[in-house]
């Protein structure tokens, strides 16, 4: 197997690990130096940890935020997930107009930030007044995650589907699939099994750009925290542990896609189950 640089050599090595010692000493320094000057400010007395030990907090704030977040991102990330599939395969279709129109609601929502999105659909949605007008926070939160990270999603598809060997689509097409067909049944799903890294990533994404939802007055887990840290003077420590609560989740995510990867992958690596049958020349005279 080829690899694009040299194995590094004994010295190499040394240098790194001491650059790695280096470097752990200098993040410890930095993390001391940081817990010195809050303990300082009084940042560490255990009176401002202490309310977190009790129910309040957490039934009256951080667990009914958690649920808002949790709802916001769970749609989101199933309309987005439709979103992509069907735009990644628009941009991968035959017909040069359907890549055209598909490549341009792409690129336009890949390039519109969410908070923008999520301000628009806000004001817009407040105009035409379709909604409960305490239903269209969570609808711009959802709108504006699934047309942003929707158009990722497609990128996605679409930057996998090219990645394969193509011998994948002639295989494909040799068996008899059309190539709509073969997208769907073939390549599509190889695709997303090499791309679940680049999508448990995104779906980390999408679950922290929920937190944009406050400019919209969406009551997610960190407007949550806000709220009770500045009602009982301790807003730093409310947002340390809102923070531990989304970096619990995202870890759970991202083990969760490996997890996943580890047996889509196992399945289909596997050996096949039977031999294909040779075919059989007979060769002499009668």
């Amino acid at each position: 197997m080829s690899t694009l640089f040299d194995v590094p050599g004994p010295v190499a090595r040394r240098r790194m690990v001491w650059a790695n010692i280096g470097a752990t000493i200098v993040v410890i320094g930095i993390g001391v130096w940081v817990l010195a000057r809050l303990g300082a400010k009084g940042q560490l007395d255990p009176d401002l940890w202490t309310p977190f030990l009790t129910a309040n907090p957490w039934t009256n704030y951080l667990i009914p935020g958690l649920i808002d977040t949790l709802t916001a991102a769970g749609i989101s990330i199933v309309t987005a997930a439709v979103f992509g599939f069907v735009f990644g395969l628009g941009r991968l279709s035959a017909s040069k107009a359907v890549r055209w129109i598909s490549g341009t609601i792409v690129e336009f929502f890949r390039a519109v930030p969410v908070l923008l999105m999520m301000i628009f659909f806000y004001l817009g949605l407040g105009q035409m007044r379709i909604l409960e007008p305490s239903d269209v926070p969570l609808v711009a939160v959802v709108l504006g995650l699934t047309f942003y990270n929707g158009s990722v999603f497609a990128e996605l598809v679409r930057s996998g589907v090219h990645g394969l060997p193509r011998g994948q689509r002639e295989a494909a097409l040799a068996v008899g699939l059309r190539d709509g067909q073969s997208l769907r049944l073939v390549e599509v799903p190889q695709a997303l099994i090499a791309m679940l890294p680049a999508i448990a990533s995104q779906l980390v994404v999408i679950l922290k750009d929920t937190a944009l939802g406050v400019i919209i007055t969406y009551p997610e887990l960190l407007d949550a925290a806000r709220r009770f840290g500045s009602g009982n003077g301790n807003i730093l420590q409310a947002l340390v542990v809102a923070a531990l609560i989304f970096i619990v989740i995202n870890y759970g995510l991202t083990r969760l896609a490996d997890a996943l990867a580890g047996r889509v992958g196992k399945r289909t690596a596997g050996k096949p189950r039977a031999e294909a049958p040779s075919l059989v020349v007979a060769t002499g005279n009668d």
